[in-house]
C-alpha cells in the first residue's frame, strides 16, 4: 500500500507509525484517517509485530488533530470504524500502544494519545481538548477516556475550560507516563516497547484485555470471569505458556513465539 500521510518503520517486533502532515502539524483529515486505519489493521494482523509506537513526523507536533482549513475549505468530515486516526474506535487490539508525543497534541492528536496504553512526551509536548473554543466536542473518545484516566474533577478542569497541559502537568495528572527531553520522546518509547517485548507477548495480551475488559464488570465478575476472556485463553493454550516455566527452570532466556 502507498502511503501518502504516515510511515511505517518496523525495528523487530516494533512497529513505529509516524503521522507525516508535518505542514499542518501533523493534522489528519478523512484521507489519513482511512490510511492509518489500514495501517493500524496491519499491525493487529501481523503475529511478528507484538507493539506498536505512534509519533508525529517533526519536532513541533505529534498530532494538532482535525485539519480545520480542509473541514472549512469544504472538505469531506469522517473516518472509520477504528475512528480518528484510525485508532480511538479500535477496540479489539490486545497489542500495546505507545503514543511517543514530540510536540502539540491537541483535540483529535490528543485523543489518539489517551487510546494508547502509554504515553512517553517530550517536554516541549502540550496537551488540550480545545474542541469547544470551536463549536466542537471531544466526541472520539477524549470526553469518555479523560475522566477514566485522571479522576472527573481533574478531566472537567481541562475540558470545560480547554486549557493547554504540558507534558509535566500530564505527568502529575497521571495521563503520562515519561517526560523526557526534547527530541527524545520516540528514543524513549522505543525503549519502552523493547522492555515489553522481552516479555511473552501472549501475556501481555492476555493481560491488556483482562484489564480492559475487567474494568467495565465489577471486580468479583472481573476475577470470576477472566480465564476465559480469548486471549488469556490464548495464553494459556500457546506454546510460550510451555516456553516461559521451561526457561526459568533451565536458566535462560526464553524464546517467545507469539503463539
Amino acid at each position: 500500500m502507498e502511503l501518502k500521510f504516515s510511515k511505517i518503520t518496523r525495528k523487530g517486533p516494533v512497529t513505529i507509525v509516524t503521522l507525516a502532515r508535518p505542514e499542518v502539524y501533523n493534522a489528519l483529515h478523512t484521507d489519513a484517517h482511512y490510511e492509518l486505519e489500514a495501517v493500524l489493521d496491519g499491525f493487529a494482523a501481523d503475529p511478528e509485530q507484538w507493539v506498536a509506537i505512534v509519533t508525529g513526523e517533526g519536532d513541533k507536533a505529534f498530532c494538532a488533530g482535525n485539519d480545520l482549513k480542509w473541514q472549512a475549505a469544504g472538505g469531506k468530515r469522517g473516518w472509520g470504524r477504528s475512528g480518528f486516526g484510525g485508532l480511538t474506535s479500535r477496540f479489539d487490539c490486545d497489542k500495546p500502544l505507545i503514543a511517543a508525543v514530540n510536540g502539540v497534541a491537541m483535540g483529535g492528536g490528543f485523543e489518539i494519545a489517551l487510546a494508547c496504553d502509554l504515553i512517553i512526551a517530550s517536554e516541549n509536548a502540550t496537551f488540550a481538548l480545545p474542541e469547544p473554543r470551536v463549536g466542537l466536542a471531544a466526541l472520539a473518545g477524549g470526553l469518555q477516556r479523560l475522566p477514566r484516566q485522571i479522576g472527573m474533577k481533574r478531566a472537567m478542569g481541562m475540558i470545560l475550560t480547554g486549557r493547554h497541559v504540558g507534558a509535566r502537568e500530564g505527568h502529575e495528572l497521571g495521563f503520562v507516563n515519561e517526560v523526557v527531553p526534547q527530541g527524545e520522546a520516540l528514543a524513549a518509547a522505543e525503549r519502552w516497547a523493547e522492555t515489553i517485548a522481552k516479555n511473552s507477548p501472549m501475556s501481555i495480551r492476555a493481560s491488556k484485555q483482562a484489564i480492559e475488559k475487567g474494568l467495565a464488570v465489577s471486580l468479583q465478575q472481573a476475577i470470576t470471569e477472566q480465564r476465559d476472556y480469548p486471549a488469556v485463553q490464548a495464553m494459556m493454550h500457546s506454546q510460550d505458556y510451555i516456553e516461559g516455566p521451561k526457561a526459568f527452570s533451565e536458566k535462560r532466556p526464553p524464546n517467545w513465539l507469539g503463539r
